[in-house]
């Protein structure tokens, strides 16, 4: 004999378990309205003892809304990736939102199948972080469902989130130059523009204007850029400048992943890090903080990109009409024990 399932609670349910109102209830669960911290703790046991999921389709009806929100990335394998989309599912679901979490992989035609679900209905809206402008259906922000871009895409389509990469490798790059480096080296970007990205470009960029600003010409031998940006990447593009003959006392890698690899390549070949090279990484994860030496690196809140985002997305949601905006969210430099010391410099 098949066993019968307890049937599912409902917002009474919990409401008579937690001795308050339905409304309360509903107000515990969507956040539109405050609720008394103790209040808020009573209501959440009982729908913990209840095992009570809203039901987030419901809730949307009078809105003709899923609750469903989706975030696309390039590459969720990285572990920036990984801490931003912690961020935006938290974000979201404080908002009463649920997240689709989807993988890009630098294809347009992930972001086109993201688009359909949207039309559909089967989303709210979307927080897309594409790779190139060029390739992106950020184009037609015009004719998307609500949209929120963060990243380094310059578009004045739809609503941004972003930091300003090109001034952030810069002050990267000033930061060697003030402790005494001048052949500093680009792990994750060069010339070719055939397989750079918006993010490449502008971080570039941004290294060689501190360059320029400090009389010193960019040097092309002295970047590498292989994709993806991960860790096997940045120990294969250390190994490949190194097999270059070129001499160097810095390097700015792009992320911190690229960085993790570069460290692990140079101290292979014998190199000391910061004694012979110093080297900088960019988004301080987690594990720049524990990396021996620890990594010097531009930081950024991720959380508050991820409330900036996901606040857009909801504002955009209930105004589709409203002029797109832009907030760049301010960065600094983590001096740490990568930089410590001046280089003497690695010489082939």
């Amino acid at each position: 004999m098949t066993a019968m399932l307890p049937p599912r609670a409902t917002m009474k349910d919990v409401a008579a378990l937690a001795g308050v109102s339905p409304k309360t209830v509903s107000n515990v669960v969507t956040g539109t309205v405050s609720v008394r911290e103790e209040t808020r703790a009573r209501v959440e046991a009982a729908m913990a003892e209840l095992d009570f999921v809203p039901n987030l389709s419901a809730r949307g009806l009078r809105k003709g809304r899923s609750g469903i929100i989706a975030v696309a990335l390039p590459d969720l394998a990285t572990a920036y990736s990984a801490e931003l989309v912690h961020r935006i599912v938290e974000a979201a679901h404080e908002r009463g939102l649920a997240v689709l979490i989807e993988e890009t992989a630098s294809e347009p035609e992930r972001e086109k199948e993201l688009l359909s679900r949207a039309r559909a209905q089967l989303i709210d809206g979307l927080i897309l972080n594409p790779v190139r402008l060029e390739d992106s259906v950020v184009r037609y922000a015009d004719r998307l469902p609500p949209l929120v871009v963060i990243g380094e895409v310059e578009q004045n389509r739809a609503d941004h989130v972003r930091i300003d990469s090109r001034l952030a490798a810069a002050d990267a790059t000033r930061h060697l130059l003030s402790r005494g480096a001048r052949r500093i080296a680009v792990i994750g970007a060069d010339d070719d523009e055939s397989v750079a990205t918006a993010t490449s470009r502008l971080r570039l960029d941004g290294v060689h204007d501190a360059l320029r600003d400090a009389g010193l010409a960019p040097d092309p031998a002295l970047q590498v850029n292989l994709l993806p940006w991960s860790m096997a990447s940045g120990a294969e593009a250390a190994g490949i400048l190194l097999s270059r003959g070129v001499d160097f006392d810095a390097i700015v890698a792009l992320t911190d992943s690229l960085a993790l690899g570069v460290l692990h390549a140079l101290q292979g070949h014998g190199i000391r890090i910061p004694d012979d090279v110093m080297v900088t990484g960019f988004d301080d994860v987690e594990f720049s903080e524990f990396t021996s030496p620890s990594l010097t690196t531009i930081a950024f809140d991720r959380r508050e990109l991820a409330e900036a985002a996901v606040s857009l997305l909801e504002s955009r949601m209930d105004d589709r009409g409203a002029a797109p905006r832009s907030l760049t969210l301010p960065h600094r430099l983590l001096q740490r024990a990568s930089t410590a010391s001046p280089p003497s410099g690695y010489r082939p």
